[in-house]
């Protein structure tokens, strides 16, 4: 179970990175700052991921540490493999709740302007990045459980930009003459 969750995230990981790396060609053509901050996102994205899954994969090293004869101290692994846990909580808030928030903001921007795909499916990012991000702040000064109304309203658009526009590059690509 953890061993497929963990791959599966690495290829979201990668995937992170690959979408960066793939529509930067074309959004620097808008505004490079921004595909560059895109891409610096996406990176920073993918290293939380990545750090994330590093913490879960020892605390599954952690339990077998447990079941065997090494005498090692119950106690301390078991001190270890909360803490191991939280560092995940913590790189799923920043890397996988903040970042989409951040990253929608500047790809969101980058399309509306440019009419490379049409607004509505931008506007969808630009509404929901403010209030995802809001939710991420509003947790990280509290210590209330990640899963909040606020976030929920923030991630509902957010996914709706990040699929909307995922199947619209793959039917129909970047509309032939945009406005530069």
């Amino acid at each position: 179970g953890v061993l497929w969750g963990a791959f599966l995230e690495v290829i979201m990981a990668l995937a992170c990175i690959g979408t960066a790396v793939t529509l930067f060609p074309v959004v620097k053509r808008q505004n490079e700052g921004a595909a560059l901050g895109f891409v610096t996102a996406r990176v920073i994205e993918a290293g939380m991921i990545f750090v994330g899954i590093l913490s879960l994969l020892s605390v599954v090293t952690l339990r077998h540490e447990m079941a065997g004869p090494s005498g090692a101290d119950a106690a301390s692994l078991v001190i270890t493999g909360r803490a191991l846990v939280a560092i995940h909580n913590w790189t799923f808030l920043l890397g996988q709740s903040l970042m989409p928030g951040i990253n929608a903001l500047l790809l969101g921007s980058l399309m509306y302007r440019s009419r490379l795909v049409p607004r509505i499916i931008p506007t969808f990012g630009l509404v929901g990045a403010p209030i995802l991000i809001t939710s991420v702040v509003t947790t990280m000064f509290r210590s209330n459980h990640q899963i909040t109304v606020l976030a929920g309203i923030g991630t509902l658009p957010v996914a709706a930009w990040d699929l909307s526009l995922g199947l619209w590059l793959v039917v129909k690509g970047f509309r032939p003459s945009p406005i530069i």
